[in-house]
C-alpha cells in the first residue's frame, strides 16, 4: 500500500469512526496521528519495516503513553484499510504506583482556584470549575449541565456510545440555578459563550491557567482533566468501590479507572510510618 493511497483513505477512515459514534475529539486525534505517520512515511510504500521504524522514532521523541496513543490509532486505521498485518505492538508500561507530586491537584488547591475565579468576578469559571470536580464529568461532557438537568438534580450524559446519569449535589444545584436565573438561561446548556454557543474545552483550559499566579498553583496542576482525577480519588477513598467509580466515570475498562486513583504516595508513607516495624 502507498501513502497516496492512505491519504485517500482517510477520510473514509474518519466517517466510519463517526458511524462508530467516536468523539469529535478521538476523530481529530486520530486524523492527526495517521497523518503524522504518513508524513513520516513521505511517498513511499508502506510496509512492516516503514511501520516499525516509526515505531522506532515515536520511542526516542515522545513519552510512552503518547506513543502508544498514537500506535493505537495507527493500528485502528490499519485493520479498517485491512491490512491488519501492519499492526504493531504498543510499548509496554509499567503502571506507576505513584502520581508526581508536581501533577496531582489537591483539594486546598482546588479551593484556591475557586476563590481565585470568584475575587476575578468570574462566576462562570467558578462554576464550571465546581461543575466538574463535583460530578466527575469530562470538559466536553459539560454541555450536558442544562437547565433541566439542575431543575431534576441529575444530567444524562451522553458519550462514546454510552448513557449514563450524573447526580448534581443539592449545593451545586443551588448555586447553578442561581446562575441560570441570573442569565436569562431557561433551556439548554448552562454554561454558554458569548455567541451562545457551548463552550469548548479550548477557551475553559486557557481560562483555567488564568488563575494559576493568583491561585498560588503550579500551572502544570492546573487543566479540566485533573478536576476529574480530583473527584474520583476523593470518591473512591470515601466508597473504596473501585467498579462504582468505573460506572460514575464512564469507563468501560477499569484497569483504566485504576490510573485515576493513583496518589502521590503520601498516604501510603503515613500507614507506613505507622506500622513502626523498625526496632
Amino acid at each position: 500500500m502507498t501513502t497516496a493511497l492512505a491519504r485517500k483513505k482517510l477520510l473514509a477512515f474518519s466517517a466510519f469512526l463517526a458511524e462508530e459514534e467516536r468523539s469529535t475529539a478521538t476523530l481529530s486525534k486520530y486524523s492527526h496521528d495517521v497523518n503524522t505517520f504518513l508524513a513520516f512515511a513521505d511517498d513511499g510504500e508502506i510496509t512492516k519495516s516503514t511501520v516499525l521504524a516509526y515505531k522506532e522514532y515515536l520511542g526516542e521523541h515522545y513519552a510512552v503513553s503518547s506513543a502508544n496513543s498514537m500506535l493505537a490509532a495507527l493500528n485502528s486505521f490499519f485493520r479498517f484499510l485491512g491490512n491488519a498485518s501492519l499492526c504493531v505492538k504498543q510499548f509496554k508500561l509499567q503502571r506507576q504506583a505513584f502520581c508526581p507530586e508536581e501533577k496531582e491537584l489537591s483539594k486546598e488547591e482546588y479551593r484556591r482556584l475557586v476563590a481565585a475565579a470568584e475575587a476575578q468576578g468570574n462566576e462562570a469559571l467558578s462554576l464550571i470549575i465546581q461543575s466538574i470536580c463535583a460530578t466527575g464529568i469530562r470538559v466536553s461532557e459539560l454541555r450536558f449541565i442544562t437547565a433541566e438537568a439542575v431543575r431534576s438534580g441529575e444530567a444524562s450524559v451522553h458519550c462514546k456510545g454510552k448513557t449514563r446519569r450524573i447526580f448534581i449535589v443539592s449545593a451545586l444545584r443551588k448555586r447553578l440555578s442561581a446562575y441560570a436565573k441570573d442569565q436569562g438561561i431557561v433551556a439548554g446548556p448552562i454554561f454558554l459563550s458569548h455567541t451562545g454557543k457551548p463552550l469548548d474545552r479550548s477557551r475553559i483550559w486557557r481560562n483555567m491557567k488564568c488563575l494559576c499566579r493568583a491561585a498560588n498553583v503550579s500551572p502544570t496542576k492546573v487543566f479540566p482533566h485533573n478536576l476529574r482525577h480530583l473527584f474520583a480519588r476523593i470518591f473512591y477513598g470515601i466508597e473504596k468501590d473501585i467498579v462504582k467509580l468505573a460506572d460514575v466515570l464512564g469507563h468501560t475498562s477499569i484497569n483504566t479507572t485504576r490510573i485515576y486513583t493513583v496518589t502521590t504516595g503520601e498516604e501510603h508513607r503515613r500507614c507506613m510510618e505507622t506500622m513502626r516495624l523498625i526496632l
